[in-house]
């Protein structure tokens, strides 16, 4: 069962609040994103000039795909082909709201969701010590059913190497394990069928943290970590050593990612509410982060990068999504206003009433996101793909078992995915299909897709429910 939710924006200061509402009024239209990336997604996600010339007196509506259609085949663009906006143009009108059709189901809570880069390849990962990769283009076939190692509460993140050869997991622990997913066997069983190296983010043997966060740089060469000891670490693989570890923050580092393809930008997330810059050539010289991101009011759960080194977006304990600019970022951090009891843990009660309308006196962010629910746990969030969609949207589970989706520029909340009964903390859209895929702590893996036929289906349309029990 899917809805489309309608939401009300309203411009605030340069900063655009989207909040949950059941009704918009004609008369109250949208404000927009007054940032330059405004204009760089509408010319990621505008058809070809020729085709989108604006004739007076006449309404600015999309150019349908038909007369797209036509104008590529009288080449009015001059190369016979559709250029990527015009694809992005077409593609990103369709989104993957109906369904779902169940992947798979297991006894155990679902923690990660994330396709290869290039959407061959599925990765979950599951409380009980399960990570199971799928080969989405053969019917969600099974491709590697991975027994992992050393866990410890639960695999708190997976990442899969550029090459799609490696994939890295993390624990509640500082040791990082790797596997080779291209061996013969589909089940890899840690150093029985298949051998599961450690990498340990720890300096002194007595070290003992959690590892929130790991990703694979672009060149597969590195692993960049955030930890329970306030830090961030990058791992050189082909020196099989840690090669950089930054004491980053005054609390937990929930998430960290590379900025772009250089790998010389870092952005990091805390439960201290600070988003940091942390250039690695200035390291050296400095000691300290490039800068600082201040707005959310509590806890940073998750941070995407918009591949360009200049945005990102993050999730907040403080139910809300950021955009940023890193070049309105601060030297230093000002002292966050106190917002509610110390006792509040969002791990077991709801946000405070009185706090859901507070905002930081120096929020630096360019909009601000609403109507989702960040609780129980890490919830994730994304820019949805650049081939398909030009970005145009960000989308994030929630802890209520739905997907938001979100018009980045407008700050409209376009879509609601309504289907799990429990909290999604990671979901996530394939690089070129109209297709999403949810994992919940129902234990279901769920795919979204366009066209569907706009009806909620337990029964699996393209494989049977795999009813496998693992304690």
């Amino acid at each position: 069962m899917w809805r489309l939710g309608k939401i009300f924006t309203g411009y605030d200061g340069g900063n655009i609040s989207a909040e949950s509402s059941d009704t918009q009024h004609p008369s109250q239209e949208s404000n927009h994103l007054l940032h330059d990336i405004a204009q760089l997604t509408k010319l990621r996600t505008q058809s070809h000039k020729l085709l989108t010339q604006n004739v007076p007196g006449k309404s600015k509506s999309p150019v349908s795909a038909v007369k797209m259609l036509i104008g590529r085949e009288s080449n009015y663009s001059r190369s016979g082909n559709f250029s990527l906006a015009d694809k992005s143009n077409i593609l990103s009108r369709y989104l993957p709201v109906n369904g779902p059709c169940c992947i798979d189901r297991i006894r155990s809570r679902v923690y990660i969701s994330q396709f290869s880069v290039d959407g061959s390849l599925f990765t979950a990962a599951f409380q009980g010590s399960y990570i199971r990769i799928y080969d989405v283009e053969h019917g969600w076939k099974v491709h590697k059913d991975i027994l992992a190692r050393g866990l410890r509460w639960t695999i708190t993140d997976t990442s899969l190497s550029p090459d799609q050869r490696y994939l890295v997991y993390a624990s509640m622990s500082p040791v990082v394990h790797i596997v080779n997913i291209t061996s013969g066997s589909a089940e890899s069983v840690a150093n029985v069928t298949d051998l599961h190296d450690g990498l340990d983010f720890s300096v002194h043997e007595e070290d003992d943290f959690s590892i929130f966060s790991v990703k694979f740089s672009t060149d597969g060469r590195e692993l960049v970590g955030a930890t329970s000891d306030n830090s961030i670490c990058v791992y050189d693989l082909h020196a099989s050593k840690l090669a950089l570890r930054i004491p980053a923050h005054t609390a937990d580092v929930n998430t960290v990612c590379f900025a772009d393809e250089s790998g010389h930008l870092i952005y990091s997330g805390s439960d201290d509410s600070l988003c940091k810059v942390w250039d690695r050539r200035c390291l050296i010289t400095k000691g300290q982060a490039s800068g600082v991101l201040m707005g959310h009011l509590e806890g940073v759960t998750f941070i995407d990068s918009r591949g360009d080194g200049r945005y990102l977006i993050s999730n907040g304990k403080d139910q809300t999504i950021k955009l940023w600019d890193i070049r309105k970022m601060s030297d230093k951090a000002v002292r966050r206003p106190r917002v509610r009891d110390d006792e509040w843990d969002y791990r077991w009660a709801d946000y405070p009433v009185h706090a859901k309308n507070l905002k930081h006196p120096h929020d630096q962010s360019l909009a601000t996101y609403k109507g989702h629910q960040v609780l129980r746990t890490l919830i994730r969030c994304y820019f949805s793909p650049v081939q398909s969609t030009g970005q145009k949207y960000i989308y994030t589970g929630s802890s209520d078992g739905c997907v938001y989706i979100y018009d980045l520029v407008s700050g409209d909340q376009v879509a609601k995915l309504e289907f799990h009964e429990a909290p999604i903390r990671d979901c996530n859209w394939h690089p070129v299909y109209p297709m999403l895929v949810s994992s919940s702590w129902d234990g279901v893996i769920a795919q979204w897709e366009f066209p569907g036929d706009g009806k909620a289906n337990t029964q699996l349309k393209r494989t049977e429910v795999r009813r496998r029990v693992y304690y």
